[in-house]
């Protein structure tokens, strides 16, 4: 149960609240207590007895509330354009027919084209299907995509970020040569994520500590932000008030009225069902700076299919934590969606974190003057610890598939083991035969996936790759108590990915992701015991059609429908 609100809190409109909340702060000294701040916020804003705070009262929230706000007439809009697109598509349509020959003509070409395409056979097979049932509407949505109307400018931000990243995460040539003495396989991996892959550098001296949980990390990020003197940034997919985000608004608003620089980024997907439009300036009222990545606009554009999906939290530099947790209650377990929720999360503290904050900061200055120099070059107290990490990022907009190449890498140097938890599973051709070929190799190649799904069509898809990787020795099982969303991978114990990468297309070629590679480090050993912890509450999947689906047959025929078009969803 949700504690319940205390004190008078809205006796004016919520703006004039929150500014006057703010104007209050700035009259303060940067030494004002904490029992001070935390009586003036009682008085000005939502507080409740668990300690942390709301914006929203109860119905400003959720797809009700969407639907008849200004997200409702974005929406109606967009609509509308989709309807006006798809009726001149079908015009267009409507007219080659009666000439047969044009119709096999444009069949034909965009069929030769395709094959002469540098794309995976995973999305060119799709397109293929797609043209040769409808030519005309096909082609229009191929090149419609494949244009990407919207996002250009985007892009070449994007890729000019990531070129002055570079210059300012210089890569310690003793570490280098460290690693590749340690094993060179590792140190090839380590040169794609500097060369191609973006630019990340491999770091020593870097402590990691695995959560197994969302209810462990979030213990472990409470005290961490407290200990903020210079800034606190924070990058999440989904933001949603409730006792996790309000008790970490409650630290992020002090921490705002004593000069701590604090930034919150989020992803334009949370304006349909957990925040409103008008957050960020509630947010700010806070003294606490906000951006929303690729909020709803009444435009259509394929800038909608890349989503930020990264979860980064970085304080002064020395700590980030990444990982699949979000910042919402179910991922802590205070309310059941789907069961019980599996997560896990890391804690970096060391050089390591410079990366984490430069991926925060790429984001953050697509709109803006970037700040790497002032943010990245400043100390780090010295840590000591074992083994070597390389926090990295993968954006959907440079043509590298990064988060694939780092898993297939794993696949390919694995002699033992690989152990993976993940929420979904729809696979390219390229992934599922890493998958398969180490397990043919004589690999243990073990998946864990949820028993009860968040999405119903994710996972008869998933399904679908059952048999194919059961008929190669690839063993799956299914996490009975309710729904895993932990990205994990280990190999060999030795080394291992943490972050925000899913095991589908999505992930691997449309959204803003995360992750940290290492390798050495002392906590593998906890990852591996929690992978076997999660196995010994799982339904082992038989190579048997009955194992695999149980009996559910319209489940079986959506994920078999569902598969030609995968890429595309």
């Amino acid at each position: 149960m949700r504690a319940q609100a205390s004190g008078s809190l809205w006796e004016l409109p919520l703006i004039r609240l929150l500014t006057a909340f703010a104007d209050t702060f700035q009259k303060r000294t940067v030494k004002m207590p904490k029992e001070t701040l935390q009586h003036t916020m009682r008085s000005k804003v939502r507080v409740f007895e668990d300690g942390g705070i709301r914006l929203l009262r109860k119905g400003q929230k959720g797809l009700i509330h969407a639907i008849f706000s200004r997200f409702g007439l974005v929406l109606v809009l967009l609509v509308l354009q989709f309807g006006a697109l798809f009726s001149l598509m079908r015009w267009f349509s409507g007219l080659l027919p009666h000439y047969l020959g044009g119709t096999l003509l444009v069949t034909a070409v965009m069929m030769v084209y395709l094959l002469n395409q540098d794309m995976n056979n995973s999305v060119r097979i799709p397109w293929l299907v797609v043209t040769a049932l409808a030519p005309v509407l096909g082609v229009l949505l191929f090149w419609y995509t494949k244009e990407d109307v919207g996002h250009r400018m985007l892009k070449k931000r994007l890729l000019e970020l990531e070129g002055q990243t570079r210059s300012q995460l210089p890569q310690n040539k003793k570490t280098g040569t460290a690693l590749d003495a340690d094993c060179p396989g590792a140190a090839s991996l380590a040169q794609y994520l500097r060369g191609r892959g973006g630019g990340f550098p491999v770091y020593e001296n870097t402590q990691v500590t695995y959560f197994p949980s969302g209810e462990a990390k979030f213990a472990a990020l409470l005290p961490q932000l407290e200990s903020a003197t210079q800034y606190i940034f924070l990058e999440y997919f989904i933001i949603d008030e409730g006792l996790m985000w309000g008790r970490i608004l409650e630290i992020l608003a002090r921490k705002a009225a004593q000069g701590v620089d604090v930034r919150v980024m989020y992803d334009g997907t949370c304006e349909f069902s957990t925040l409103p439009r008008d957050y960020p300036r509630r947010l700010e009222a806070l003294g606490i700076r906000c951006k929303v990545f690729a909020p709803v606009t009444p435009f259509v554009s394929t800038h909608y299919n890349y989503r930020d999906h990264r979860k980064i939290l970085v304080v002064d530099g020395r700590v980030g934590f990444t990982g699949g947790v979000n910042l919402a209650d179910e991922y802590i377990n205070h309310i059941e969606k789907y069961g019980r929720w599996k997560d896990a999360a890391v804690m970096l503290e060391g050089e390591g974190v410079r990366t984490m904050t430069a991926l925060f900061l790429q984001m953050w200055s697509i709109q803006r003057e970037p700040e790497f120099a002032q943010f990245l070059t400043r100390p780090i107290p010295e840590t000591q610890a074992n083994g070597f990490v390389i926090p990295y990022g993968d954006c959907p907009l440079d043509g590298e598939r990064v988060g694939e190449m780092v898993y297939i890498d794993l696949l390919n140097r694995a002699r033992r083991s690989v152990h993976i938890i993940t929420p979904y599973l729809i696979l390219d051709g390229e992934l599922e035969t890493a998958l398969r070929f180490a397990a043919e190799r004589g690999v243990d190649v073990h998946l864990i996936l949820p028993g009860k799904p968040d999405k119903w069509f994710a996972y008869a898809l998933a399904k679908t790759h059952y048999l194919p990787l059961l008929s190669s020795g690839v063993k799956i099982s299914e996490w009975t108590p309710g729904f895993t969303h932990a990205k994990v991978m280990i190999m060999d114990g030795q080394e291992a990915v943490v972050g925000t990468i899913n095991l589908d297309y999505r992930s691997l070629y449309h959204h803003f992701e995360n992750a940290v590679w290492m390798r050495g480090v002392d906590c593998l050993p906890r990852i591996e015991a929690d992978f076997q912890d999660t196995l010994a509450q799982c339904r082992t999947v038989e190579p048997t059609r009955q194992s695999v689906w149980q009996g559910k047959k319209l489940l079986h025929l959506v994920g078999m429908m569902l598969k030609f078009i995968a890429p595309l969803i």
